[in-house]
């Protein structure tokens, strides 16, 4: 599972049982990507349906007790739900997947992801701005998985968000198969992000609740 913002844990349990969940990566630690660990841990420790095991995270430093605290102000440990380990920049294995991870243009460490197995590939960018380390990391992948936060205006903040043209204008140096236009908040108008992004690449849409795409 990529990232666990507000609201993604109860989405999940309408397409999964979350006990199929073999691994969580979070982007970066941002409240609106890693606060619904929250309410996975209450549903891993007292369903009764999680099999014990503690369930592999990926995340930057600091996961662990920002997590902690998000479930409990005193912070008491989260290990029996969560084996949390820190990434950086890299590349490693996880089940079948090799994984590889570029920081992005964000406030915060924040990390891009590719995922590819059997020759193809995803890439999610998290939380970036324009990012020549995230455009090749996304170099040539089947689907790119991109956010478009900001609408498109004059004297935007730098190093922060994606305008959807920004999104299009990525998949396109990328050289990319498909974009995916996600992460565009309820106040943006999300036509016109997806209209801005396919002025520069065509083959572009929505991210929507329950979408599925074979790669």
């Amino acid at each position: 599972m990529l990232d666990l913002g507000n609201g993604a844990f109860g989405a999940l349990q309408g397409l999964m049982d979350p006990a199929d969940v073999d691994a969580v990566y979070l982007s970066h630690l941002h409240a609106d990507h890693c606060l619904d660990a929250a309410p996975f841990i209450v549903w891993h420790r007292y369903s009764g349906r999680s099999d014990g095991r503690a369930v592999p995270l990926y995340a930057p430093v600091g996961a662990d007790r920002r997590l902690a605290t998000a479930y409990d102000p005193a912070g008491a440990p989260i290990d029996d739900v969560f084996d949390v380990t820190p990434i950086g920049p890299g590349s490693w294995t996880l089940g079948p997947f090799a994984v590889t991870t570029a920081r992005t243009a964000h406030p915060v460490e924040c990390y891009a992801v590719r995922l590819t197995v059997g020759g193809r590939s995803l890439v999610y960018t998290g939380d970036t701005g324009p990012s020549d380390a995230v455009v090749e990391l996304a170099r040539g992948a089947d689907v790119l998985l991109a956010e478009a936060a900001y609408p498109e205006g004059p004297d935007l903040p730098p190093g922060l968000h994606l305008t959807g043209r920004q999104a299009g204008e990525l998949a396109a140096k990328a050289g990319v198969g498909r974009l995916l236009v996600t992460h565009v908040p309820a106040w943006v108008d999300a036509g016109a992000q997806l209209a801005a992004a396919r002025e520069v690449f065509a083959d572009a849409e929505l991210a929507q609740h329950a979408m599925v795409h074979d790669i």
